[in-house]
């Protein structure tokens, strides 16, 4: 009876500890702090500042708080961007403020307020994801499109299946898991049953 405590002891301590692991490396950014998800007075600086100041990893969440029918937020590809442009969208366009964004993948990401002039007025964010919060990538500095191509507000929102649209989630919300949060539970528990044939 004795082993078995022992062995439910040892397997609630490795889940706790890959668990603690998993939710440390999630960090939420509310997009512009103060500012939220608007054009900004000062145009795209405020947004490059803003991101030139944080760390993003694969697993953490971007929170973008804006209005509802005033603004919106469509992830594209860098030429997209540049150009202020929803063509060739990378994922659904979130239409409900506040919206969240968990970031699921490494590399340069941008953002665009589709609705009007605001991507032109500045209200656009580009950033790096690294695999881990410990890498010091620097955040891509936007670039001043040179001849601003209307937008198009004709994109119709597919059904949400990739980012959520909704509140600033709680401190112990799931993200998608990271890789290296992956590799610790797929040991941790690739090592319980060597453990289990060691006691018995």
């Amino acid at each position: 009876m004795e082993r078995f405590i022992m062995c439910i002891l040892f397997f609630v301590i490795i889940n706790a500890l890959a668990l603690m692991q998993f939710t440390a490396a999630q960090t939420v950014h509310v997009v512009g702090d103060d500012l939220g998800w608007i054009v900004p007075q000062n145009g795209a600086t405020a947004y490059s500042n803003w991101a030139a100041s944080k760390r993003f990893s694969v697993g953490d969440i971007l929170v973008f708080n804006f209005t509802t029918n005033e603004h919106d937020v469509l992830q594209v590809p860098k030429a997209s961007f540049d150009e202020c442009s929803d063509d060739n969208p990378i994922r659904n366009m979130l239409i409900n403020g506040p919206a969240n964004v968990t970031l699921n993948s490494t590399g340069e990401q941008y953002y665009i307020c589709t609705i009007g002039r605001h991507c032109e007025l500045g209200q656009r964010l580009a950033i790096t994801v690294s695999a881990t919060s410990s890498s010091p990538l620097p955040a891509p500095s936007p670039t001043t499109p040179t001849t601003p191509s209307p937008t198009s507000n004709d994109f119709t929102p597919a059904p949400t299946s990739g980012p959520t649209a909704g509140s600033i989630p709680a401190p112990n919300a799931t993200p998608n898991s990271s890789s290296s949060s992956s590799v610790l539970a797929t040991l941790l528990l690739s090592m319980f049953p060597i453990f289990m044939g060691l006691i018995f």
